[in-house]
């Protein structure tokens, strides 16, 4: 009489790590393609109207590119504006909302070298000025 193989169940082992150990390096090895990618995951806290929009619009085409002009426009970066990285010098925030630069050109304008200004940071000036300052800056 031959002694009875035992029936194993389920799938062939491929690997000698466990399921949970083989899902958790497959997540790593994900995550690291990403920020190779450049590709960073960030999370939100919004009420449930505002996540469902935004979960409809990530949906879009296009959404995207749009998002990245919204906060080109509504965030700006201290380090490419000399005057302004000069006005934030006691700050670590790398980016001012475009209205807070507004308010900090207007605020200490005697500390801005205008004739070494380049000629984007004038055209930055000039929106944040007709847009938060009726096209005036008080100074």
């Amino acid at each position: 009489m031959t002694a009875a193989v035992p029936k194993i169940r389920g799938r062939p082992r491929a690997s000698p790590l466990t399921r949970r150990e083989q899902l958790r390096l497959a997540k790593r090895a994900q995550r690291a393609r990403e920020r190779r990618a450049g590709l960073i995951n960030v999370q939100v806290r919004l009420d449930a109207a505002d996540a469902a929009l935004l979960r409809t619009a990530l949906a879009r085409p296009g959404f995207a590119q749009r998002l990245r002009e919204f906060l080109g426009e509504a965030m700006i970066s201290v380090a490419n504006y000399p005057n302004l990285a000069a006005l934030c010098w006691n700050r670590t925030d790398r980016f001012v909302t475009d209205e807070e630069a507004f308010r900090l050109y207007e605020r200490n304008w005697r500390f801005v070298d205008v004739k070494r200004m380049k000629a984007a940071e004038r055209e930055l000036i000039g929106r944040l000025a007709a847009r938060f300052g009726k096209g005036v800056l008080n100074v």
